[in-house]
This record gives structure tokens, C-alpha cells and sequence, in this order.
């Protein structure tokens, strides 16, 4: 079981190590101002903040029924987010940029977000007040169309029919470059078929039927490397040169609340669940930025800026459906299920219990 968590571990955070070959044009994306810089940044990454919440809300229960008290099973499950067409490219003139920040050719305007083609984006020039073009950059290439995310979690019985769960990734740092990620969340559900039914007339009715609710908190830290353009030299000597400690940090609240019903059919339980999610993401540049606002192409000078970007905003909110089976075989179990929400998404695992 510790190897397939390893394992599972490993395959879902591909994503990021991905991430890590895109550090280049993340970091041109915070060259701009800082109100520019947050809305070409949240353009970009709002597949990946999407792709995520999907995942942290799926894979949290396979059947209706509840277990006996302290009765227990653990899980190790993997979802999959799929990026939808729609949120693979964005118009960079539609997103409310400065006219400090404008495409070096009006006809190129397309890029590419985090999900798109792994080619680079239109070029961008940045101006200063007086309108003399002081640097450039280009959109970077889109990384990866699925978004993976690991779920490790024990579920006990309660008495009264009641299942709770905790859901936890320790910090996991893949490596300098692409940075670590960590998450914990709390779930409960319900059998409310016998509450309506009674414990007799419950027993003869061939389904179970259940409310659930889950929530969780994912952390994300990811370093940046942003230095002055070549030859720029600071405004002024209040202008800051240490920009050794640049990273994102991210935080993302998902919450989800679904109706069950299942039917046990021997080892085999098939599953459909109908409900609601919601994801909030904060998303922070930490650290001292240079972007260049003076002089021309060839000198130029910079202000530091600190903590420059910062994304709070719910990202994903919706009705999500959910289909799929849990299959017992003695101490094991095995799970599957489809979602289809603002992003379709899969999740599969195994685990074991009583």
C-alpha cells in the first residue's frame, strides 16, 4: 500500500513537474505592472485552479451505504481533471489590460492558458507613461490538458448510520524547481434511508440513499525567477535588489455536497450521486519583482515591487454528477467514477477495509 501511494503520488503530480519546464514564461508574465501582471497570471493559470478544485472534490465516496460503527476502510485514488476547449486560449485585449501592456502585432492576439498548445503566445510590449516601449515578452506555451491530483483517506463508522472521513497529502516537495504541495480535508455522509423509512421498511427498500459533504484545503508553493532585463540598472536607489525568495504561493477552499443512492449487488455496488461544488482560490506572488518602467530598449531601468500578484476569487461553481462503482473482493476494495462538471474528470483506486 505505502508503494501504490508513492506511486500515485508520483503519476499525479506530472502536472507540476510540467509546470517546471513553463518557469520562463511564468515568470515573463510578472514583467508587467502589478495590476497587469495579475490578470495576465489568473488568465493564464485559471484552467489549473479549475482542473484542481474538480479534483479536490472528487473521489470521496463510491456507494450510498454506510459503514457499522468503527468499522474503517483507507483509499488511495487518483482524479484526473480534463481542460475544456473553451479554456484553453484567451484574448489578451479582452481581459482589461493597461495600454502600458499591448500585442507587438494587433493580429496576433490568441494565447494560449495553462491547458492550451505547447506553443508560445503572441509577444506582448510593455510602455512606459510616456509611451516609449521599454520591454517585451511573450505569452508562454501552454503545459499540460489534464489536470491529476492524488487523494489519500480513511473513512470510519459512526453509530446512526454516519460515515465520517479524513483526507490528507502530506507536504510533498517534488524538487527546487517545480516546488511542493500539500492538502487536508473532512468529509461526512449519511444514510437518510432509514430515517425515512425506519430500520425495518429500510431494509426492505433495494437501495441505499445518503447525503454527503466534503471539504479541503490545498496548498501550493511553485518558485519563480524574475531578474531585471539585461542592462537595467534600478530607478533609484529605494529600489530593492534581492529577488532570492520569488515563488507563488497558492491556497485552494473546495466544498462539496451531494445526494447518493446505490445498490449492492453482492462484491459489485454501482453508484450515482448528484450535488454541488465550489472552489476559492488565493494565489500570491511572494517576494521582489523588477519590471522595467523606464528609459528604452537598449537602457532601461526597473522598480522592485513586492508581493505584486494576488488572485482571491471563486473559481469553480456548479452542479456536478457523479457515476461509477466500488467493488469488494474480501479485505479490498476497488473504486472508479466519471464526473461531469465544469470540467469532466475521472477517479480511480483501491483500497481496504471492513
Amino acid at each position: 500500500m505505502r508503494k501504490l501511494y508513492s506511486l500515485l503520488i508520483a503519476v499525479a503530480l506530472i502536472g507540476l513537474v510540467s509546470a517546471a519546464n513553463a518557469q520562463d514564461g511564468l515568470s515573463g508574465l510578472i514583467k508587467s505592472s502589478p495590476a497587469d501582471a495579475t490578470k495576465l497570471l489568473n488568465a493564464y493559470a485559471i484552467p489549473l485552479f479549475k482542473g484542481l478544485g474538480v479534483d479536490q472534490n472528487s473521489g470521496w465516496n463510491n456507494t450510498a451505504e454506510t459503514k457499522k460503527t468503527l468499522h474503517f476502510d483507507v483509499r488511495v485514488t487518483a482524479s484526473v481533471a480534463f481542460i475544456s476547449s473553451a479554456d484553453k486560449t484567451f484574448d489578451v485585449t479582452k481581459i482589461g489590460l493597461s495600454n502600458h501592456v499591448r500585442p507587438a502585432d494587433a493580429s496576433q492576439t490568441i494565447a494560449p492558458t495553462f491547458g492550451g498548445q505547447k506553443n508560445d503566445g503572441p509577444l506582448l510590449n510593455i510602455y512606459d507613461d510616456n509611451g516609449q516601449k521599454v520591454s517585451r515578452f511573450n505569452m508562454p506555451a501552454g503545459v499540460i490538458s489534464v489536470i491529476p491530483a492524488p487523494q489519500v483517506q480513511v473513512t470510519v463508522g459512526l453509530p446512526q448510520n454516519t460515515d465520517v472521513t479524513l483526507r490528507v497529502l502530506p507536504k510533498v516537495t517534488v524538487s527546487n524547481d517545480v516546488g511542493s504541495v500539500s492538502m487536508i480535508g473532512f468529509g461526512l455522509k449519511h444514510d437518510i434511508m432509514q430515517d425515512i423509512a425506519g430500520k425495518t421498511a429500510g431494509k426492505l427498500i433495494p437501495f441505499d440513499l445518503a447525503v454527503a459533504i466534503g471539504y479541503s484545503h490545498l496548498n501550493l508553493r511553485k518558485p519563480l525567477t524574475v531578474t531585471p532585463d539585461a542592462g537595467a540598472q534600478p530607478k533609484d536607489s529605494q529600489q530593492s535588489t534581492d529577488f532570492s525568495n520569488q515563488h507563488l504561493e497558492g491556497n485552494f477552499n473546495s466544498f462539496m455536497g451531494q445526494v447518493i443512492i446505490s445498490k449492492k449487488l453482492l462484491v459489485f455496488t454501482p453508484f450515482l450521486a448528484v450535488g454541488y461544488n465550489t472552489t476559492s482560490a488565493s494565489v500570491t506572488a511572494v517576494g521582489n519583482y523588477p519590471v522595467t518602467t523606464g528609459g528604452t530598449l537598449l537602457t532601461s531601468t526597473y522598480t522592485s515591487f513586492s508581493n505584486p500578484v494576488s488572485i482571491s476569487e471563486n473559481v469553480l461553481s456548479g452542479v456536478r454528477a457523479d457515476i461509477g462503482f466500488q467493488l469488494n473482493v474480501g479485505f479490498f476494495r476497488f473504486y472508479t467514477s466519471y464526473t461531469q462538471a465544469q470540467y469532466k474528470s475521472v477517479n480511480a483506486g483501491i483500497g481496504f477495509g471492513m
